[in-house]
């Protein structure tokens, strides 16, 4: 790390760089944009580059800035670890809840709530994972718990259902089928899509790109913030959740529902074995038991 740079200006930089929009970043951060957007400001001038390129059109990661993010969740991760490890000495514990495509905004605060009653001194900390991840950090060994979303490969991993929620068709605006009030896939199916990274879960990347798409690829995307982007800029079209159309309003982009693709089931996804108890606890809890 170069000199003086700390870790709350790598956590401002990283919800920038996931949001790609300062004012959806200081929101998710609780705090306003001017503090936020001087403090990455102040990032760029410690280390002599320029991390972000920000326009009219909105905001885009220079190569640095792809580097730096890649770094900086590699050491806020470090740093949580560190800061668990030195609580529990004293009698404290952190559950570490990782969320992939919105599903910690929909099942995580009851379930935070739930297990806070019974646990006043622990700590739930939420890791918001890229969707090209549906374990949203579970198998690299990031967090202990995912909130996240079936169909993708469960090998090693146990799940238990929370409920289910339907897709919608993310469009431009002006794009004539925006106009419409549902869409089937087969009618999306001759379109751009967006594209998930190499490596992505089969299961899960067919399940977003409702099956395969004839009509060429789309820009590759690894955040709903992304996604959006290639929407509005590339006019691609993309599969959300449901819940983006109020997690995630955003001028020129139109949700469409997509009744005829199969609802996506929320879960509760762990490492299959013994958890430690305050994990137990806190399954026990999300899972309304």
């Amino acid at each position: 790390m170069v000199r003086g740079m700390d870790l709350r200006r790598l956590r401002y930089f990283v919800a920038v760089a996931e949001e790609l929009h300062f004012g959806r970043a200081a929101a998710r951060l609780q705090m306003s944009q001017p503090p936020l957007s001087r403090s990455v400001r102040e990032l760029e001038e410690e280390l002599d580059c320029l991390l972000l390129e920000r326009s009219a059109r909105g905001v885009r990661l220079t190569a640095a800035g792809a580097v730096l993010l890649a770094e900086a969740r590699d050491l806020l991760a470090t740093a949580d670890r560190a800061r668990q490890r030195v609580r529990a000495t004293e009698g404290h514990g952190t559950v570490l809840v990782g969320s992939v495509a919105g599903a910690g905004v929909e099942l995580g605060p009851p379930a935070v709530a739930a297990f806070r009653r019974g646990h006043p001194r622990a700590e739930v900390l939420l890791r918001e994972s890229p969707i090209s991840d549906p374990t949203a950090g579970l198998r690299s060994g990031r967090v202990d718990v995912a909130l996240t979303r079936l169909p993708f490969d469960t090998e090693g991993l146990a799940t238990h259902p929370l409920g289910s929620e339907g897709v919608v068709a993310a469009l431009a605006g002006d794009d004539p089928l925006a106009r419409r009030g549902s869409l089937t896939v087969e009618e999306l199916r001759d379109r751009p899509w967006v594209q998930l990274p190499p490596g992505t879960d089969e299961a899960w990347r067919a399940y977003w790109l409702g099956g395969g798409a004839s009509g060429g690829a789309g820009p590759v995307v690894t955040t709903v913030a992304e996604c959006l982007h290639a929407v509005l800029w590339q006019r691609a079209t993309a599969l959300l959740p449901a819940g983006a159309v109020r997690h995630h309003p955003t001028a020129g982009v139109r949700y469409v529902p997509v009744p005829d693709h199969p609802p996506s089931t929320l879960v509760l996804a762990w490492r299959a074995g013994s958890p430690a108890p305050l994990v137990r606890a806190f399954l026990r809890a999300a899972a309304g038991g």
